[in-house]
Formats: C-alpha cells, sequence, structure tokens
C-alpha cells in the first residue's frame, strides 16, 4: 500500500489528509481502529525512540508518546512493589515488555492519559494486560501476539488504534516537509549513542557508572524525539521527568525537576498509602494524587471532593515530610538537547537528585556551568551534540 486516507489532519477542518510513500510501499499497516494524523506523527516519533532504546542497551523499551513529544520512555527493568503499586499493576505477571510499559506510563501518568504507545518488540500478552486498563489512544509495534491482538481490539469498544511497523524499514536519508508552500529539506538525525558519548567529562568528578551510562543515553535519545527546547530526568532506566516545547531553558529544567519530583512523592508512604474509595477510576485517582502533593492541596479540596475520592480524610503530606522525603534521592541523570546558558539550571536539577549530567557544551558561560557542577560534585560530561527536533 503505497498511502493511508486520514479522516483530517491536525484539527478537523484540515482536509483532506493522508500519508504516503513516494516511492515504495508504506512500511506500517493498520491492524484495527481508524488512526489520524497527530497519531501517526506520535507513532512514527515514538518508534524510532524505542527502535534506539532497544539497539542502545539490548533491552525492550516502551514509549509513551503525547502531541509528539513522550511523558516518559523506559527500559524493561523488574519493578519494586512501591513502583507496582503506583503504576496499578500489582498482582499482575509482568514480561520486561509490560515493565517497560509501566514504567513509561508511569512516568507522568498525569500526560500519559490518552497517549499513544510504542513498543520497541512484539506486544505479548502480559503487556496487552498492562495496557488493557489504561486510557489510550492507540499503539505501534513490530507485532502483535493473537493473544495480545484480542485484548487490545476489546478496547474502545473494538475501534482501538493498533499499527504494525515492519521493524526492517529504513527512511531515505534525507527527509523533507512543507510549511507554508514551502519545501524544507534536510538530512535526518541518525546520531547515536555509546561509550564514546562521555568521553569528554569537564567536571572534577570524573566518574560515571554504568547505569548512570544507561540512564543518560536514555535521556538523550528521548531528548531526541522531544519537542525542543527540552530537559530530560532519567532514574533506574526510565525517564522521570520530561520538560519539552519550552522558549527558555531554566522553564525546561524546572517542569521537568517538578515532574521528577511528583514521581519521587508518589511512592511516599502516605500518597500509596491513600484510602481510595473502590469506585474511583485510576484517572480519577491520578488526578486526586496530583492535588494531594501539590502545595495548594488544602486551597483546592473541600470536604465533599474527599469524600467523593477517599473512604476518609487523608492526612495531610507536609511541605517538611515532602522536602525530607526528597533529600534521600541522588542518583537521577539529566539530559538537555542544547547547552545551559547559566547555572541556575544545574542549582534547580540538583534540587531534584541529579548527579550526572549529559549536554552539548558550548555556551559562553560554560566554566559557570562547570563551576557550579563543581560546587556540588556533579559529574557532567559535554557529548558535543545539539539535539533539537521540531
Amino acid at each position: 500500500m503505497k498511502e493511508l486516507e486520514l479522516k483530517y489532519g491536525c484539527n478537523p477542518n484540515q482536509k483532506p489528509a493522508r500519508i504516503f510513500m513516494a516511492e515504495g510501499e508504506l512500511p506500517v499497516t493498520v491492524l484495527n481502529g481508524k488512526p489520524g494524523y497527530i497519531n501517526f506523527l506520535d507513532a512514527l516519533n515514538s518508534w524510532q525512540l524505542v527502535k534506539e532504546l532497544r539497539a542502545a542497551t539490548g533491552l525492550p523499551a516502551a514509549a509513551s508518546f503525547k502531541h509528539v513529544s513522550p511523558a516518559g520512555a523506559a527500559l524493561g527493568l523488574p519493578l519494586t512493589d512501591a513502583m507496582k503499586k503506583m503504576y496499578f499493576v500489582e498482582g499482575l505477571e509482568l514480561s520486561p515488555l509490560a515493565c517497560a510499559y509501566a514504567r513509561a506510563r508511569g512516568a507522568d501518568r498525569m500526560s500519559s492519559f490518552g497517549d499513544w504507545i510504542a513498543l520497541s518488540d512484539v506486544c505479548d500478552e502480559a503487556t496487552a494486560k498492562v495496557i488493557q486498563h489504561e486510557v489510550t489512544d492507540g499503539i505501534i509495534a513490530p507485532g502483535y501476539t493473537d493473544e495480545a491482538l484480542a485484548i487490545l481490539k476489546s478496547k474502545r469498544k473494538g475501534n482501538y488504534n493498533i499499527v504494525e511497523i515492519d521493524p526492517a524499514y529504513t527512511p531515505a536519508p534525507v527527509e523533507r516537509k512543507d510549511v507554508f508552500g514551502i519545501t524544507f529539506e534536510q538530512g535526518r538525525n541518525n546520531a547515536t549513542f555509546g561509550p564514546e558519548t562521555f568521553d569528554n567529562i569537564v567536571t572534577k568528578n570524573k566518574t560515571l557508572t554504568e547505569e548512570q551510562k544507561r540512564d543518560l543515553i536514555l535521556c538523550l535519545i528521548t531528548l531526541k524525539y522531544t519537542q525542543s527546547n527540552s530537559v530530560c530526568y532519567a532514574e533506574g532506566g526510565q525517564v522521570i521527568g520530561v520538560g519539552a516545547g519550552q522558549q527558555s531553558r531554566i522553564h525546561c529544567t524546572r517542569l521537568a525537576g517538578n515532574k521528577a519530583d511528583i514521581w519521587h512523592l508518589r511512592q511516599h508512604p502516605k500518597v500509596l498509602g491513600l484510602p481510595f474509595r473502590d469506585d474511583v477510576s485510576r484517572p480519577n485517582r491520578d488526578n486526586a494524587i496530583d492535588v494531594y502533593i501539590s502545595d495548594e492541596c488544602e486551597d483546592v479540596i473541600g470536604e465533599d471532593v474527599w469524600a467523593e475520592t477517599f473512604t476518609r480524610r487523608p492526612e495531610p503530606l507536609t511541605a517538611q515530610e515532602k522536602k525530607a522525603w526528597l533529600a534521600q534521592y541522588h542518583d537521577v541523570c539529566l539530559g538537555s538537547d542544547a547547552f545551559f546558558p547559566f547555572g541556575d539550571n544545574i542549582e534547580r536539577a540538583r534540587r531534584s537528585g541529579v548527579t550526572a549530567i549529559v549536554q552539548p557544551g558550548g555556551s559562553i558561560r560554560d566554566a559557570q556551568v562547570i563551576d557550579t557542577c563543581d560546587k556540588y560534585g556533579i559529574v557532567m560530561a559535554f557529548n558535543g551534540l545539539r539535539l533539537f527536533h521540531h
């Protein structure tokens, strides 16, 4: 098939719409549903991300995409008991691929509501069972077992979007797009990341563990498919905060850092022990947790709302408790798609437990940024490669 007609473009008034190949056949097959224009933008960006993560790490990978940027991305590593509870997968038999998606979805569950899923490997039954209970628009993978396909086809009254992609497909080396009737052309971003990515460590601290290198590569590959400007925090083989599409680097760092803090706070015993009513859905639980963690909790939640959500009014999570809980985290990695212009980015990242950083370098204030890292013993590598994505 050389082309696929779409219902409409980015918005319902943008017709006609299609995806097509100027030469050859489309590498994607729609197995169920009718994916739209934005669905395919998410699908093709997210597929590249997980395919590259698989190649770089040797582990199954998954991504959760919203509006052409990842809300989360992760590798197929085992989950702790706290993660199983916060990701709503307690009692499920989890394959490595299922762990990868549970982690990717769990990075920022608020943003992942209605996500597009990408899997690096053939979707198995265990992964489909994790997806089964989440609100999601669609999925792309290199294949599906019969059991997984049957589960996924049952979603959204049988209209769930399921796309299969040929894993051997390689795009042309030059890519084009039209803007305002004018065609842009550029070489594809074929950058890859490996041990050589960390050859130029510019701080006094020169020690990077293998786990930190893995998480920094996870950050870089995630940033490669995130709308710029962007900053990514990762820990333990998964993204825990993405700041995407901001005009200021510090706003990227703050946004991603706030998401990383929320991810850490979701593991607090008070949060894991919230007394939810049995009839409260997952999305409503996520919303309630976000409010419970927020500084405005007491101002925006009344007794009637508590009663609709919990069996009893939960004990508050105080500012002192949050500060003490966050202070224990020191294994967070951070990547940036362009250089840090000021040391304030490092100051903010440190507050969220960042101890290892990779960024291109090249600012006139690189020395100031390095000095700020040295003040806190943070290790930082310059990889010399900007990763803007638009």
